[in-house]
C-alpha cells in the first residue's frame, strides 16, 4: 500500500510546504512531537518502511542532537542556571529550547525523506513546467542536472580504480578524499559544459516547448494536501490548547 502512488511531484512539494511551514512558527516540543508521530505512523503507508526511513534519514538523525546541544549551551538563558562555562550557559529555558529544536529537526526533516522517495526527475520536470509554470529552460536544466547526479558514484569508483592502476593512489585517507573530490568536480564541470552545448545544439532553449507527457493533478493530490493541512492544524492546535506554543521561541 502506498498513499503517495500516482500523485504529481509538484503535489509532494506543496504537501511538504504545508506540513512543515507551520512548525517553523513555534519552538515547542508538543507540536513537533505530534507532527513527528504522524510522520512515523504514515511513513510505511507511503511506501517508506521504518528501516528505509532510518537508512535514508541518518544525516537528519545526526543533525538533531548537534542542534540540540548548541541550543542547550547558547540558548537564551532563563530560569535556574545549571551550568556556566565561558560563553555557554545551561538554564531551564535553554534545555527546553534544545529539546524542542531536536524534535523539530526530525519533524521537519523526516517528511522530506518520505515525500521525496521514488520521485522520477522527468516527472518532476513535467510537473514543474506544466503545473507550477516555472521557466522551461530552468526546468530542463534542473532535470538534466538531477540525471547527472546519479553518475557520481560510478565516476568516483572509476577514478579510484584508475588511480590504483596508475600507482598514484594516495595513502592518507583525508588527502585521498580531497583529491578525489577535486577530480570529481572537474569531471562534473566538463560533463556539464558538454551537455549544455549539446542541448543548445538540439534546440532545447529555442521557443516554446511541447511536452510528450501531460502532467495533471486530481482528487488524490487534493486529498494528500488536505491531509497535510490537517496534520499541521492538529499539531499547532494541540500546542495552543496545552499552552506550549512559543512563537519563534518567545
Amino acid at each position: 500500500m502506498n498513499l503517495l502512488h500516482g500523485i504529481n511531484p509538484v503535489t509532494r512539494i506543496a504537501a511538504l510546504i504545508l506540513l512543515t511551514t507551520p512548525l517553523l512558527l513555534s519552538v515547542d516540543v508538543v507540536s513537533a512531537a505530534i507532527s513527528l508521530a504522524f510522520t512515523l505512523v504514515l511513513a510505511p503507508l507511503a511506501g517508506v518502511g521504518w528501516l528505509r526511513l532510518l537508512r535514508r534519514g541518518w544525516p537528519i538523525l545526526l543533525a538533531a542532537p548537534i542542534a540540540g546541544v548548541s541550543m542547550a549551551l547558547y540558548g537564551r538563558p532563563e530560569g535556574e542556571v545549571h551550568l556556566e562555562f565561558l560563553f555557554a550557559t545551561v538554564t531551564d529555558n535553554s534545555l527546553q529550547l534544545a529539546a524542542a529544536i531536536m524534535v523539530r529537526v526530525l519533524a521537519v526533516g523526516l517528511p522530506v525523506v518520505v515525500l521525496a522517495t521514488r520521485v522520477d526527475p522527468t516527472d518532476m520536470g513535467d510537473g514543474l513546467a506544466q503545473v507550477a509554470r516555472l521557466p522551461e529552460r530552468f526546468v530542463i536544466g534542473a532535470v538534466a542536472g538531477a540525471r547527472l547526479t546519479s553518475l557520481f558514484r560510478s565516476d568516483w569508483s572509476s577514478m579510484a580504480r584508475a588511480r590504483r592502476a596508475r600507482g598514484i593512489a594516495d595513502r592518507g585517507r583525508i588527502r585521498h578524499t580531497l583529491t578525489m573530490a577535486f577530480g570529481l568536480l572537474v569531471l562534473s564541470l566538463r560533463r556539464g559544459g558538454k551537455l549544455a552545448t549539446a542541448m543548445e545544439a538540439r534546440g532545447f532553449g529555442a521557443g516554446r516547448r511541447t511536452w510528450a507527457r501531460e502532467s495533471t493533478v486530481g482528487p488524490h493530490d487534493a486529498a494528500v494536501l488536505v491531509g497535510c493541512v490537517l496534520i499541521s492544524a492538529v499539531a499547532v492546535g494541540v500546542a495552543l490548547w496545552t499552552g506550549s506554543f512559543r512563537f519563534l521561541g518567545a
